[in-house]
């Protein structure tokens, strides 16, 4: 037969139990709500929590539980309460707020005052926080002393320092590698020699010059030259002052065509003593030793063999900073001498009464507009001397020399340095029968780097030329020279010059045009050798009859240096 299901039937004990914990219900829900009513939440909410009002819903809901954003920012488990200890607000509104978000939840870790004044609040209300009942037990919460719960508010920061320039502060370089490499050592550049506390950088050139005009004459002839060239570079290596030394000496031999064996030779010293910081001294010393070719202002016809040339100078100086004046004073001494001229006709011409002797001073003042910028006035003042009184034609060539310039310094860090400037001169001779010498003067002397791997130089003299030809005064040259050096690759280097002069005879319409160009490379093949050529023209045009002339050469070789 099927089985029939029947109602179930509850004795009177299970009866008994289910009425007992119906009422243990209906106690637990109403003391809960009576402690609601009396203790109140202290503190918002915090949103997103999804706790109702029971009087709308009828039910309420636990707000979710507080999860650390780091594992392992509370322990696993909550400690057990410990007698007289306080819960503390995860969210206080001031340091001393006890009242609890979350009563799950252990309490943040307390830590000492900060500053002088939170150690001082929480003094003050230390009684504040003895007379407070805890909120779960309702048992007055014990005297924590300095021991602050919760978050400390922390003392706000006041007006920060202003950061900037000191006042006093330099001219900033600029900052060429931001990324904080340095530029690599040219493999090919000069080790250098050090010998005592100098470090010298010699080089020997050594090749074949095809030329046509051997001895820049205005009838020259070509020839093959075996050309050798000797430079010395020095440099010393000093804490404190600082001196330097440049010479050198090209010697020219014929190898066929026209017979030619000559030499020019120079060599220039300087030292610069650091005297104070506000005193510098410096002196140089100078040798110059050439031939006298068609572009010399004093011509000697019929002569066998160019006459040598030599030239000695030297000066002193001292410059002075007073604030952002500057002064400087300058003496210097030139000794020119001039060598025998060798004649066809197996004679000998004596050329004493062309040596002579100058002796000028200089005084410079100039004021610093700004660091790389600084005008100056400057006046000079001088004799010449020579040692003939009364030359071969009967003439007293001494004279007394004066001048003044005007011009600026420039200091633009490494793209453009040096000096430029331009007055005028006057000389002025005993004998009266002798005209003055006076012109324009102008003098630079720049070095500009337009760019990385280019420098160009750019010279610029006035010179004032004697002369023993009867009935003549002599002449003023200006010259300009402009040279252009490019590093094309780090074993290439290029370079080229372009010079022009004028020469203006005094109280005559006599003039000189003169001219030079040149262009040439060096490929090195390792850092001690390189293979080195130049093409260079010369010439010379003079509304005087028989002084134009020009020349053409090609130089091929090999450079060798240390």
């Amino acid at each position: 037969m099927p089985r029939v299901r029947t109602k179930p039937t509850y004795s009177l004990r299970a009866k008994a139990i289910g009425l007992l914990l119906a009422s243990a219900s209906v106690w637990v829900m109403a003391g809960a709500a009576s402690a609601q009513d009396t203790s109140g939440l202290r503190g918002a909410i915090r949103p997103g929590s999804e706790a109702t009002d029971p009087q709308a819903t009828g039910a309420t809901q636990a707000p979710p539980a507080y999860v650390p954003v780091s594992p392992g920012a509370v322990p696993d488990e909550p400690p057990a309460d410990t007698p007289g200890q306080p819960r503390g607000s995860l969210f206080p509104q001031d340091a001393g707020d006890t009242a609890s978000f979350n009563g799950d939840l252990p309490v943040p870790a307390a830590r000492p005052p900060s500053t002088a004044r939170d150690r001082k609040r929480a003094q003050q209300e230390a009684p504040a926080r003895a007379n407070t009942r805890d909120t779960r037990s309702g048992e007055p919460a014990q005297d924590q002393g300095n021991d602050t719960t919760g978050t400390v508010r922390a003392e706000p920061i006041g007006p920060a320092e202003r950061i900037g320039v000191p006042d006093d502060a330099g001219r900033v370089e600029a900052i060429e590698v931001l990324d904080g490499r340095t530029e690599p050592e040219n493999p090919y550049a000069p080790l250098g020699i050090r010998v005592g506390t100098f470090i010298l950088r010699p080089t020997i050139e050594q090749g074949v010059t095809v030329t046509s005009n051997a001895n820049y004459s205005v009838d020259g002839k070509g020839a093959v030259l075996s050309e050798t060239t000797l430079r010395l570079n020095a440099i010393s290596d000093w804490s404190q002052h600082s001196a330097t030394l440049d010479a050198y000496g090209v010697f020219r031999r014929s190898l066929s065509g026209y017979e030619l064996e000559d030499s020019r030779i120079g060599a220039v010293a300087a030292l610069n003593l650091d005297i104070s910081e506000e005193l510098q001294g410096r002196g140089t010393l100078e040798y110059l030793r050439l031939p006298e070719t068609a572009s010399s202002p004093v011509v000697i016809e019929g002569t066998a063999s160019d006459p040598i040339h030599q030239t000695f100078s030297g000066s002193l100086g001292l410059d002075k900073d007073v604030g952002k004046a500057r002064f400087g004073i300058t003496g210097r001494v030139v000794r020119d001498v001039y060598g025998d001229a060798d004649l066809s006709d197996g004679e000998t011409l004596s050329q004493k009464d062309r040596n002579a002797t100058l002796v000028t001073g200089l005084l410079r003042a100039g004021y610093e507009i700004s660091p790389a910028i600084t005008p100056f006035v400057e006046i000079e003042g001088g004799r010449q001397f020579y040692d003939e009184k009364v030359d071969s034609a009967g003439y007293r060539r001494s004279s007394d020399r004066y001048g003044a310039r005007a011009g600026v310094e420039l200091d633009l860090s490494e793209k453009l340095t040096g000096e430029f400037a331009g007055g005028w001169i006057r000389e002025k001779f005993d004998d009266d029968r002798l005209v003055p010498i006076e012109g324009p003067t102008l003098s630079a002397l720049l070095t500009w780097s337009p760019e990385r791997e280019t420098t160009v130089n750019i010279e610029a003299a006035t010179t004032v030329e004697g002369t023993t030809t009867a009935g003549e005064s002599g002449s003023i040259l200006h010259a300009v020279q402009v040279g252009v050096e490019r590093q094309v690759r780090a074993n290439l280097t290029a370079n080229a010059k372009l010079g022009v002069g004028y020469r203006n005879y005094a109280d005559s319409d006599s003039h000189d045009v003169l001219y030079n160009a040149e262009v040439g490379a060096t490929w090195w093949l390792n850092r001690y050798a390189g293979i080195t050529g130049r093409l260079r023209h010369d010439g010379q045009q003079s509304n005087i009859e028989g002084r134009a002339y020009t020349a053409n050469s090609v130089f091929l070789g090999l450079k060798v240096q240390r």
